[in-house]
């Protein structure tokens, strides 16, 4: 079962790169970020006709998520339950047997921010509704655009990126607190290259430079962790004209 997430930066500018990609990877489960389409304008009949069932939850302009997969999705959920959220940023579904969390995680903007307090509580409202998550489905996946580089190894320099958003010890508390219910951060089950970013600036020639960030993210539940055979991150994308700048992340479910 082949696992992935793409954070495309606008789907209505990204589709035919989507439908590209999706012949050429063929995954099972693929989780979107940031579509920036309403609902009604979400390209279903096109996804339909390339193989795949679709769910959404979208807005106007920014944010919005969807799931794509090979056989329908059941139980979806959008956002967090019980956290009152104007803002699309997440689409639970229950695929295959296995539950998926797609989440496009708040940017948070510069810490002390009102925008980083939202993010704050966005990571616990998630964390505590995950733990209840895991309790009823041990086969769990959460992926998605985290906005959240976990170590220094994640980013291409530490120093100036140190105390940074993405990059704050608040934010990567919160990710080890993820970790802590019992997810296990796939990409890092394997050796990796270094120097391996999923997020790279349009400005500055970064990619050109290789000046990324990983801050898209696969966390398998501790039930799935020994079915994971590859994580890897696909940089081919990123040199497509007019490219996301965030590169895709798959992980593979042997068995």
């Amino acid at each position: 079962m082949k696992l992935a997430t793409w954070n495309v930066n606008s789907l209505a500018v990204r589709l035919p790169q989507l439908l590209d990609w999706l012949g050429q990877q063929q995954p099972d489960v693929l989780v979107l970020q940031e579509t920036k389409l309403t609902d009604d304008k979400f390209p279903q009949a096109e996804i339909t006709a390339a193989g795949w069932h679709s769910v959404w939850f979208g807005q106007k302009t920014y944010n919005g998520v969807a799931l794509l997969s090979r056989t329908p999705a059941a139980d979806v959920v959008h956002n967090i339950p019980g956290f009152d959220d104007p803002q699309a940023r997440v689409i639970a579904a229950t695929v295959g047997g296995l539950r998926v969390v797609g989440a496009y995680f708040p940017n948070g903007q510069a810490p002390g921010s009102d925008k980083f307090a939202y993010k704050m509580a966005w990571l616990q409202a998630l964390q505590d509704w995950l733990r209840a998550e895991l309790a009823a489905h041990p086969q769990l996946v959460l992926m998605g655009d985290f906005n959240i580089a976990p170590d220094d190894r994640d980013v291409f320099d530490p120093v100036a990126w140190a105390g940074q958003i993405h990059c704050t010890p608040e934010e990567r508390a919160h990710f080890q607190a993820l970790c802590g219910l019992g997810l296990v951060d796939a990409f890092r089950l394997f050796d990796q290259p270094p120097r391996t970013w999923s997020w790279w600036d349009y400005r500055n020639l970064a990619f050109r430079k290789n000046q990324g960030l990983r801050i898209d993210h696969i966390l398998v539940s501790q039930a799935l962790q020994p079915q994971v055979s590859a994580c890897t991150v696909d940089k081919l994308p990123r040199k497509n004209e007019r490219p996301s700048d965030h590169a895709p992340v798959l992980a593979t479910l042997a068995g």
